[in-house]
């Protein structure tokens, strides 16, 4: 590896790193660790470890409590809990920095950078739906994929944008309470299991990386708050996107300062993983450097910034929002006639209503206190309250997609069978997690249903181990696949 490593950068981080670079470089030959963390939107931690443990054999992650390591010749990916959503499949120092953030229920967050949706899906299980969560991404594809795995892990107050940072800023001004800005760099941290970030290194990529980031930063300080959060983060090793973006944006940013986090678990000084920031030309403490002969993990490096200014803050721990406005069509009075009677008509044979509100309630499971109907041709979105008016917004998903609503008849999504929990379905059929069955249901199979007495029909949810995995449409002893086409295994 250490031939295949570029000489500018061996050079650098032999200054950088002094006698500790052996052990460094010899990082590099060693196998890249793997790590998945589990999604608090399907369930209690305690259940979804017990059910990943009978499959995988996982080894905490120190600094995030959801996260774990896992055996490299295992495959979680290619199991029916990760199509379920059990799971997001990511590695382990990619987790720090959602942890850092420390995002709670009901806050207004923007992920700005957020594709493939790592980041975005930990800090949608922080919120366990309640709040707003903008996860963007400037790439059409990518931001696709995003849209995808926020859809896969049940995250029903997630709204997926697709612009570039200064376009953003048009609608945000001064909105998030806390941001999150994991910069495009130049992927030094990703040298060990990606080629690519190694041929295409340069230190004019560098150099261009760092000046994006200033830019990025200047965007994302438009967007939040006096008194929020920022956290910046990157996957390199390169003092002049690291620390050196940070005190270039400090200089261009008086009303910001560097977190000092006293207190904070995550930071604990004793703690053997984690290096103070400041390695290099540039002196930065109460930031941090994460190093892979350090906790076996890949490069990365965070900063946590605060705004100063009275606090405007959301409260967190109502799930209401400060901007007055309020949406009045929570119980979906607003929706087209023939929509909310197709809708309506769907619940009533098919969802288990809220205890204690009975079928007469007009209250949908997916309503919070706070929300919207949002209709894109035949297409019907549940909209968080607090996302402002996205005229002219380029929005890959304004939300929860609930279904189609064509005359007559309302045909559920697979983000809402991915949304939804048993107790809240009438009609559920549950399979093995290690049987035939669930594979045939992934390949878009036909299956046969165990009805009882009585024949049934209709929409029916299926199940891996008693969590949602997709629709079905029984009629008698036959469940017609609705696992989407796009998703089917091979």
């Amino acid at each position: 590896m250490a031939e295949m490593l570029p000489e500018a950068f061996v050079q650098r981080m032999q200054k950088m790193l002094g006698e500790e670079y052996q052990e460094f470089e010899a990082a590099f030959w060693q196998p890249r660790v793997q790590g998945l963390r589990l999604n608090g939107l399907k369930g209690e931690r305690k259940h979804l470890e017990e059910s990943c443990r009978q499959q995988f054999h996982l080894t905490p992650v120190p600094w995030v409590p959801e996260g774990f390591y896992y055996d490299a010749g295992e495959r979680p990916g290619k199991h029916p809990y990760h199509e379920a959503g059990l799971y997001y499949i990511q590695e382990p120092s990619a987790m720090a920095v959602s942890q850092l953030l420390d995002p709670k229920p009901g806050e207004l967050v923007l992920d700005l950078c957020a594709a493939p949706g790592g980041k975005s899906t930990q800090i949608a299980g922080r919120m366990q739906g309640q709040g707003l969560l903008v996860s963007n991404e400037i790439h059409p594809a990518r931001a696709k994929i995003l849209s995808q795995n926020v859809e896969r892990m049940g995250a029903a107050n997630v709204v997926v944008t697709n612009h570039d940072s200064a376009q953003l800023t048009r609608w945000f001004p001064e909105f998030f309470d806390k941001i999150v800005v994991d910069a495009p760099c130049s992927g030094e941290g990703m040298f060990r299991k990606d080629e690519a970030a190694r041929a295409e290194w340069s230190l004019e990529n560098v150099a261009l990386c760092h000046h994006r980031q200033q830019e990025i930063l200047d965007n994302a300080a438009k967007m939040l708050k006096p008194g929020g959060r920022l956290v910046y983060s990157t996957c390199t090793f390169a003092p002049e996107e690291n620390e050196g973006s940070i005190q270039a944006f400090l200089d261009a940013h008086p009303e910001f300062s560097i977190e000092v986090r006293e207190g904070c678990e995550f930071f604990d000084a004793g703690h053997p993983e984690w290096v103070p920031g400041g390695t290099g030309d540039r002196e930065l403490q109460n930031t941090f450097r994460i190093w892979p002969h350090h906790t076996g993990g890949e490069g990365h490096y965070l900063a946590s910034l605060r705004k100063e200014g009275e606090s405007r803050i959301t409260d967190g721990g109502s799930g209401r929002p400060e901007r007055a406005g309020r949406s009045k069509d929570r119980t979906g009075q607003g929706l087209d006639r023939e929509i909310r009677k197709a809708l309506e008509l769907f619940c009533k044979e098919t969802i288990c209503w809220m205890e204690g509100s009975g079928e007469n309630s007009s209250k949908f499971p997916w309503e919070q206190e706070t929300g919207r109907y949002l209709t894109f041709g035949e297409q019907l979105y549940y909209v968080p309250e607090q996302m402002p008016d996205m005229k002219g917004m380029k929005v890959l998903r304004p939300g929860l997609h609930l279904g189609t609503a064509k005359k007559n008849r309302f045909e559920p999504s697979h983000g809402l069978a991915l949304f939804l929990r048993t107790e809240r379905i009438k009609q559920a059929v549950n399979l093995d997690g290690d049987g035939m069955d669930v594979i045939r249901y992934l390949k878009g199979e036909t299956l046969s249903a165990e009805v009882g007495k009585e024949s049934r029909k209709g929409w029916t949810l299926i199940t891996v181990d008693g969590f949602s995995l997709g629709w079905a449409k029984q009629a008698g002893s036959m469940l017609k696949n609705h696992y989407p086409k796009g998703l089917r295994w091979m």
